[in-house]
């Protein structure tokens, strides 16, 4: 598409280490050209983009925003200052960047796997308390499995490990639930309000991280209608919080003993499992495309009443 006939420059916010169109999102960017709309790939904390020359910023692979996690919310702000919208909208993204959400999901009555907030400082009077027991360790502002432990309560090794953890972050100790190994954990997709798709995604054999990199695979699959229930419950508490409107959202949970609990709902950069999903990409572009005619409708309707006799 020439850049004459677009309608709208969108910015596809992506990271240093992935600074083109991931395959995945191929048929996203073709689905919005075909819309009118020019996607722009732009590394989000590079400091020659001119963000107000675009209509909106698209959140993709920003995968290494927890990492510099103070300068993505200055960037946020940033982007407020300027006028330029977030998808999904940056207070959205604030509040998701920081796994303590969980604890306020559960506060709303949302199934999620027993979590326990706790400083550094504290993780070894808390690990002991918890003799024998397996369980998982990471940051609060943390992805893919960055900073993350598994181990036992009381085993000396483990022990040594803990310490060397960032003691500059807050953690969430939780218990292991071996069903994601044994059975896989759930990735549901959801656009506009609406369940798309789904995988089950496996950890390599003897590890139990399920993100491609650290050796894990994904199959779709079918959830059954308690896991959709409850993937919509705990969207349903998003909305109560504040945060009812969304473009994308991946839900990701583990059925344990029969149970459906929440382990993350992904709201910033997820993989979002298109490749075979060309009709979910379709419908990410269409909503895209509705929300920048909304926005510039927004910008442009002071102007009509400026102009009006």
């Amino acid at each position: 598409m020439s850049v004459h006939t677009a309608a709208h420059r969108l910015a596809l916010a992506t990271s240093a280490d992935h600074p083109a169109i991931q395959p995945d999102d191929a048929y996203l960017a073709t689905s919005l050209e075909r819309l009118g709309i020019q996607p722009i790939v732009c590394v989000w904390n590079d400091p020659t983009v001119d963000w107000p020359t675009f209509d909106a910023v698209l959140i993709r692979t920003i995968w290494d925003y927890f990492k510099h996690h103070a300068a993505f919310l200055e960037w946020l702000d940033r982007l407020d200052r300027l006028g330029v919208p977030t998808i999904n909208d940056s207070a959205l993204l604030r509040w998701n960047s920081d796994k303590r959400y969980l604890l306020e999901l559960a506060r709303h009555d949302v199934a999620i796997i027993p979590t326990r907030l706790v400083c550094a400082a504290e993780l070894p009077d808390v690990l002991a308390a918890m003799p024998a027991q397996q369980v998982v360790i990471k940051p609060t502002i943390s992805g893919g499995a960055w900073q993350t432990l598994r181990g036992t309560a009381g085993d000396a090794a483990f022990a040594r490990a803990v310490t060397q953890l960032p003691r500059d972050y807050d953690y969430l100790v939780q218990p292991f639930v071996p069903e994601v190994v044994s059975a896989g954990e759930w990735s549901l997709l959801y656009f506009a309000g609406e369940f798309s798709h789904a995988v089950i995604k496996r950890p390599a054999a003897g590890d139990y991280r399920v993100q491609g990199e650290h050796g894990g695979s994904a199959e779709p699959a079918r959830p059954d209608d308690a896991t959709l229930a409850a993937a919509e419950r705990a969207l349903a508490a998003v909305a109560a919080i504040g945060h009812g409107d969304h473009a994308y959202v991946r839900v990701d949970g583990v059925v344990s003993k029969g149970r459906f609990l929440i382990m993350e709902l992904e709201l910033i950069e997820p993989f979002l499992h298109l490749a075979g999903h060309p009709a979910a990409a379709e419908r990410i572009a269409q909503d895209v495309a509705a929300r920048l005619a909304r926005a510039r409708a927004r910008r442009e309707s002071p102007k009509a009443l400026a102009s009006a006799p």
